[in-house]
């Protein structure tokens, strides 16, 4: 699950955590939002399943506003020691530039088969229809991630805060 991230970094020249799979700690999951300043200022949103950080880059941030439908274009997984970092990649590096938490906290899985019972959180990003309750210091209370069927790419997805 880490492979593609490992892929795409030296370990020798940056300070990002190299990881590993592993179970959490907590039961609750955890979420983190960084502030990424990269080739431009973006967002990345992420969601702790299944002993890695699903991960989706959002370019103008989440809102709290029900009626705004942010684009969150999905990436590749991260370790959860990557939750807690914050730093400067170098120049040359893969996400060059400043990394700095911006929100971060547990969440609650909300998500429903169309039946109406629980799904797990890997079997919603499957389905591309993700509900969760966010605990954050900025972000609380509901967030849905639904998955676009633009041109049959399957990164794109939409963040919108719910109603509810």
């Amino acid at each position: 699950m880490l492979k593609v991230y490992k892929s795409k970094r030296d370990f020798k020249k940056t300070s990002e955590p190299s990881g590993s799979l592993r179970k959490a700690k907590s039961k609750q999951p955890m979420f983190v939002v960084q502030k990424h300043q990269a080739r431009a200022l973006h967002y990345d949103f992420r969601l702790e399943v299944s002993g890695v950080l699903k991960s989706w880059a959002v370019p103008k941030g989440p809102s709290k506003n029900s009626k705004d439908k942010r684009l969150a274009v999905m990436t590749e997984d991260h370790p959860l020691e990557y939750g807690k970092f914050e730093g400067e990649i170098p120049k040359g590096e893969y996400g060059a530039g400043k990394v700095k938490i911006w929100d971060s906290g547990t969440y609650e899985n909300l998500s429903k088969k169309k039946d109406g019972k629980d799904m797990s959180m890997e079997s919603a990003i499957k389905e591309g229809e993700v509900e969760v309750k966010l605990s954050g210091k900025k972000l609380k209370g509901g967030y849905a991630l639904v998955r676009t069927k633009f041109r049959g790419e399957k990164k794109n997805w939409l963040l919108i805060k719910m109603k509810k």
